[in-house]
C-alpha cells in the first residue's frame, strides 16, 4: 500500500494507479470527462485537474492531469486550492460553450454524467452570447441515436469503438470546434456493442434508440438486478420498467463476468417481453381454436387431463432453475424431460463432466482478457457468446503490457501502450469452419470441417503431451501448425482453450479439453471454456433427464397421456414431422410459455407463464455461476412465475400424487430452492446466489426507485387520486417504489441501479467499488457452482474417439449452422430493433461453389431454395445454412445433396 495526501488528509491508496482513481476510491469528488476504468487515460479533456505539491515545504504546487498522474509515496495534493477549482471551472465554460440549453428534452436528463460534472465545477452561468456551432446529426441505426451538437469532444466513444470493440465504422472527423464524431456517411453501426456507447458517452450524443420511444425520465423507472436470457455467459443487467412495461435493459457491473459492457443483443432483445406474440391468458383448444379461459377452468381442464394417465414434462434451457425443478416434482425423474435432442443433452452434459474434472483454472471473463495465449476451437464466439469473444479481443493487447512494463509506462497511459504494441505479435488462433469477428487480431486462422478442427485439436494436445493418443495421417501443412500452436501456448503463463456446441461436434470439445488437460500438467493456471447455447444449458445438464427421442418413443407406445411443455418451442428442436407425429400420438398437451409457439395450435391447454422481467429465478451460466434475476414489472394476474403454475396444476389433483407434496406447500422462491438442494446436491449452493426474500437492510426493504420518483396517485390520476399500495412480490427482498434502504454496501447481487450524491450517471457506480474496477462492496453477483481453480484431484484424462478426416463427395455439402448475433437467438428475434438488425437467410458457400444467384438444397423434410451467398475462406464441399431456419428440420451437422436451381426457374 501507498499513502496520499489528498487537502491535508492522508489516505492509503495502490501503486501502480493515477491520482485520478486514487481520488476516487477515497471518496473525493473529482471530476472528469475522458478517462473511463476499462479505457485507460488520455488526457483529451482536462477536467481532472488538481494540484500538486513538490513536499510539505511547496506552498505553490503546479496544475497537473490527475488521470495522466501516476501515484508515488508521500504525494501531497489538493482538490480544494483555488486555482485548480477556477482551472476546473474554466474548462467546463469552454466545453459547454457550444453545448445546447436541452436538459429539459435531452434522453440523458437525470442521469447525465456531464451535468454531474457541471454541478461539481460550480459553474452555473453562461457567458457565451454568440451562435453556437451547431451540426447534423446522423441515422446510425435501430439502435443508438445522434444528437452531435451535445458533444463536448471527450473521445470516449471512438476510443471504446474503434481501440476496444474493434469497430471501424465510426471515427472522428475535423477539428477545433468542428470535431465531428460518428460515420462516414449515415448508416447502421456495424459493431456488436454499439450500444454501449449510450452509457460510454457522458452526455446525450449517443442514446438509447428505442427507449427514445417510450421514454421515461431515470427517477420514474423502478429497477431491478436481472440477468441476461439470450446466451449462456450470464451478464449481469438491470432492467428498468414503468407502469407495468418494461422499457429498457441496462449493463449491471459484475467484476467477473460482462463488468461494464453489454453486448447489443442483450442490451435490445428484450422486445419478446411487450410483443404482440404474448400469452395474456389462459386458452383452451376447442374446436381447433384456441379460447380465453379462466384460471379455475383452466386448473379443471388439467385435472381432468390428469386424470387420463401417465404425465410427462419437457422442461426448457431457458426456463428459470426453479420453473424445471418444479416441473420435476410435478411429473417426478422418471417423467422429466431436458428439453433437448439426446445429442444435445450428450453434449451439454459432456461439457459440463470436462469442465467439472478439468485439472486447470476455470477462468472468468475477466480473467479471460489476460490470457497470453488464446486457441478457439470450431466455435464463432462472437456470434454464440459475443461478450466473451470481446474478453479474447482484448487478450490479444497482453504482448503490448509485458512491452510497455519493460518500457515503465503504466498500462493505464492508453496511448502510449498502444503506440508500443503496435508491433507486439497476437497470442490468439481461430480454428473454425468460416470466418468469424476475431479474425483480425489472429495471429493465425485456419478453415476446415469440424471433424478435421478437431483432428487438429488433438495433434496439439499430443505435441504438448506425448501420452495423449497421436494423430495419424495428419497433412504436413496442420502438423506444422498444430506445433506452432503447442509451442505457443506451453511458452504462455496464462493459456486458453475455447470451444463449443455450435456445429453439434461432441469431438471439438474433447479435442479442447484433452488440450487444456495437456497444458495444465505443467501449467496450474492453462484454462479451459466451453460455449454452451442457453442462458440456463448449464443448469439442465445439472439435473439430467430424458431426451426428446425418449420422450417420442414413449409416446409412440401410447405411455404418455399429458404432456406439460415448460418454455420450450419444440420446432427448434424436432423436424415439423416429429412434432406432428408427437401430437398425434398425446392426447393431451398443456404449454406453458410467455410466448407463443407454433404447439400452441395443437395444445389443449395454454398458460400464460412470466417473462424473465415479470418474476424471480435462478439461471447457471456456462461457467457454473448460478445468478438470481428479480422481477421489476408485476403483470396482472393470471401471468404468473412458471414454478407457481406447476404448483397450482398440482394443487388441482384431488388427491396430488405423493411425490407432489412438497410442492403443493411452497410458499415463495426459497422455499422452491431449499427443496432443491436435498434433490439436486450439486446445485445447492445457488440458494446462495442472493439474498433471500428477508433480507432486510437497516430493517428496511430496499427500494427498487430513486428518491426522487413521482407520486403514486399521480401515476393513477386519471382514474383515482386514492393513494394505491404499489404491488409487491413474496420473492424478492425490494419494495417497489422510492421508500426503502439503498446504499454503496448493499448487496452486489441486489443492486437495482446506480447512484450515490453528487453522482447520477452510471458513473456513481465508482462509489460502489472499493477499489475501481475491481469486485462491488456487497461482494460477489452469484455463486460458483464448479470451483474456478478446476478439480484439485484430477489428471490428464484424453479421448481417444478421433473423428476420421473429412471426405468431400460430390453434388453433396456438410450442412452447418450459420449462427448470427442478431436473428438467431430465439427470444431477440421478436425484438423490433433487433430484428430491423438481422439479415435475409441465405445459403453461404465457398466461392467456387456458387453457379447461380439460388441453390436448392435438399433436407430431411424436403428440398429448400436458398439465395446465395459467397463466404471467404469456406472449404470445399461445406454450406452455411440459417441456424434459425433449418433448426426446425433437422440437427447439425448434416449431409445434404446441392443441386442448381434450373435455369428458366431462376429467370422466373
Amino acid at each position: 500500500m501507498t499513502s496520499i495526501r489528498i487537502d491535508g488528509r492522508d489516505c492509503p491508496t495502490r501503486a501502480g494507479i493515477n491520482l485520478l482513481q486514487a481520488c476516487l476510491e477515497a471518496g473525493a469528488s473529482l471530476p472528469y470527462f475522458c478517462w473511463h476504468p476499462e479505457l485507460g487515460s488520455v488526457g483529451a479533456c482536462r477536467q481532472c485537474a488538481i494540484k500538486q505539491f513538490s513536499g510539505p515545504d511547496d506552498t505553490k504546487g503546479r496544475i497537473v492531469m490527475a488521470c495522466m498522474t501516476p501515484v508515488s509515496e508521500n504525494t501531497i495534493i489538493s482538490i480544494d486550492d483555488p486555482e485548480a477549482r477556477d482551472f476546473r471551472a474554466s474548462i467546463i465554460e469552454w466545453m459547454m460553450v457550444n453545448h445546447p440549453h436541452d436538459c429539459p428534452v435531452c434522453e440523458e436528463g437525470g442521469e447525465c454524467h456531464l451535468r454531474d460534472m457541471t454541478v461539481m465545477t460550480g459553474h452555473n452561468t453562461r457567458r457565451y452570447r454568440f451562435t453556437k456551432r451547431t451540426h447534423r446529426n446522423q441515422d446510425l441505426g435501430p439502435f443508438v441515436k445522434h444528437e452531435m451538437n451535445r458533444c463536448i469532444a471527450c473521445y470516449r466513444c471512438v476510443r471504446f469503438y474503434r481501440d476496444y470493440a474493434g469497430g471501424d465504422d465510426l471515427a472522428v472527423f475535423a477539428s477545433h470546434d468542428n470535431v465531428y464524431f460518428g460515420r462516414a456517411e449515415d448508416g447502421t453501426l456495424q459493431n456488436a456493442f454499439s450500444g454501449n456507447l449510450a452509457e460510454i458517452c457522458p452526455t446525450g450524443v449517443f442514446t438509447d434508440k428505442p427507449f427514445s420511444a417510450i421514454y421515461t425520465r431515470k427517477w420514474d423507472l423502478r429497477g431491478a438486478p436481472s440477468v441476461c436470457v439470450h446466451c449462456a455467459v450470464g451478464c449481469n443487467t438491470i432492467a428498468n420498467a414503468r407502469e407495468e412495461t418494461l422499457r429498457r435493459v441496462l449493463n449491471r457491473y459484475n467484476a467477473d463476468v460482462n463488468r461494464y459492457l453489454l453486448c447489443d443483443r442483450g442490451r435490445f432483445g428484450h422486445g419478446f417481453v411487450n410483443a404482440p406474440t404474448r400469452i395474456r391468458t389462459p386458452l383452451r383448444g376447442i374446436g381447433g381454436q384456441q379460447v380465453p379461459i379462466s384460471m379455475a377452468d383452466a386448473l379443471t381442464t388439467f385435472a381432468r387431463m390428469a386424470a387420463q394417465g401417465r404425465i410427462v414434462g419437457i422442461a426448457s434451457t431457458r426456463a428459470a432453475l426453479e420453473t424445471c425443478f418444479s416441473l420435476h416434482a410435478l411429473v417426478g425423474p422418471q417423467n422429466f424431460c431436458t428439453g433437448q435432442t439426446r445429442h444435445e443433452q450428450e453434449c451439454t452434459e459432456l461439457a459440463h463432466a470436462l469442465l467439472a474434472r478439468h485439472p486447470g483454472a476455470l477462468p472468468t471473463l475477466h480473467e479471460m482478457e489476460s490470457a497470453d495465449a488464446v486457441l478457439v476451437l470450431g466455435e464463432d464466439v462472437c456470434a454464440t457468446a459475443p461478450r466473451l469473444g470481446l474478453s479474447l479481443r482484448q487478450s490479444v493487447r497482453q504482448a503490448s503490457f509485458h512491452t510497455a512494463d519493460d518500457a515503465k509506462v503504466p498500462r493505464w497511459m492508453d496511448a502510449a501502450v498502444r503506440t508500443l504494441g503496435a508491433q507486439c505479435p497476437s497470442g490468439l488462433y481461430v480454428l473454425t469452419p468460416a470466418p468469424t469477428d476475431l479474425d483480425g487480431v489472429a495471429a493465425q486462422t485456419r478453415r476446415a470441417a469440424p471433424d478435421d478442427i478437431a483432428r487438429l485439436g488433438f495433434a496439439i494436445a499430443h505435441e504438448i503431451d506425448p501420452a495423449a493418443p497421436p494423430v495419424i495421417d495428419l497433412m504436413p501443412d496442420d502438423m506444422q501448425l498444430a506445433a506452432r500452436i503447442a509451442h505457443t501456448l506451453v511458452a504462455a503463463r496464462k493459456p486458453l482453450v475455447v470451444s463449443g456446441m455450435q456445429y453439434g461436434a461432441p469431438a471439438l470439445i474433447q479435442a479442447a479439453s484433452s488440450i487444456a488437460a495437456a497444458l495444465a500438467r505443467a501449467t496450474p493456471e492453462a484454462g479451459l471454456s466451453l460455449v454452451l447455447p442457453e442462458c440456463n444449458s448449464m443448469g439442465l445438464a445439472m439435473m439430467g433427464g430424458l431426451s426428446l427421442e425418449t420422450v417420442m418413443e414413449q409416446a409412440r407406445a401410447g405411455e404418455i397421456s399429458t404432456l406439460v411443455i415448460v418454455e420450450n418451442d419444440l420446432t427448434r428442436h424436432l423436424s415439423q414431422a416429429d412434432v406432428a407425429e408427437l401430437v398425434a400420438a398425446v392426447p393431451d398437451i398443456v404449454v406453458i410459455d410467455h410466448t407463443a409457439t407454433p404447439l400452441c395450435q395443437q395444445a389443449g391447454l395454454v398458460l400464460p407463464v412470466a417473462a424473465f422481467s415479470e418474476c424471480s429465478g435462478t439461471l447457471v451460466s456456462q461457467e457454473g455461476r448460478a445468478q438470481r434475476f428479480f422481477q421489476v414489472v408485476f403483470p396482472p394476474a393470471p401471468i404468473q412465475a412458471g414454478w407457481r403454475w406447476i404448483q397450482a396444476l398440482a394443487r388441482s389433483l384431488d388427491p396430488p400424487a405423493p411425490h407432489m407434496t412438497g410442492l403443493t406447500g411452497w410458499q415463495d422462491l426459497d422455499d422452491v430452492l431449499a427443496a432443491l438442494a436435498p434433490v439436486f446436491p450439486h446445485l445447492a449452493p445457488a440458494t446462495q446466489a442472493a439474498p433471500g426474500a428477508d433480507y432486510r437492510m437497516n430493517g428496511q426493504k430496499l427500494r427498487s426507485q430513486t428518491y426522487r420518483a413521482s407520486g403514486r396517485t399521480v401515476i393513477r390520476s386519471y382514474i383515482s387520486v386514492r393513494d394505491q399500495p404499489p404491488p409487491s412480490s413474496p420473492d424478492t427482498p425490494f419494495s417497489s417504489s422510492m421508500e426503502g434502504a439503498y446504499g454503496p454496501d448493499m448487496p452486489a447481487a441486489l443492486v437495482s441501479g446506480y447512484q450515490a450524491s453528487p453522482w447520477n450517471s452510471v458513473q456513481a457506480l465508482n462509489r460502489f467499488q472499493h477499489e475501481i474496477g475491481g469486485p462491488l462492496r456487497g461482494g460477489d453477483c452469484g455463486i460458483r457452482l464448479l470451483s474456478r481453480a478446476g478439480h484439485p484431484d484430477a489428471k490428464a484424462a484424453y479421448a481417444t474417439d478421433i473423428p476420421r478426416p473429412h471426405a468431400v463427395q460430390a453434388d453433396t455439402v456438410l450442412v452447418l449452422p450459420d449462427t448470427r448475433l442478431f436473428g438467431s437467438d430465439e427470444l431477440s428475434t421478436l425484438s423490433p430493433p433487433v430484428m430491423a438488425r438481422a439479415t435475409a437467410p441465405t445459403l453461404g458457400l465457398p466461392a467456387s461453389m456458387v453457379t447461380s444467384g439460388r441453390m436448392v438444397l435438399h433436407l430431411d423434410d424436403g428440398p429448400h431454395v436458398l439465395p446465395v451467398e459467397p463466404v471467404p475462406g469456406l472449404p470445399v464441399g461445406i454450406a452455411l445454412c440459417p441456424a434459425h431456419m433449418v433448426a426446425r428440420a433437422f440437427r447439425f451437422p448434416q449431409m445434404a445433396r446441392l443441386e442448381t436451381v434450373p435455369d428458366e426457374e431462376e429467370r422466373s
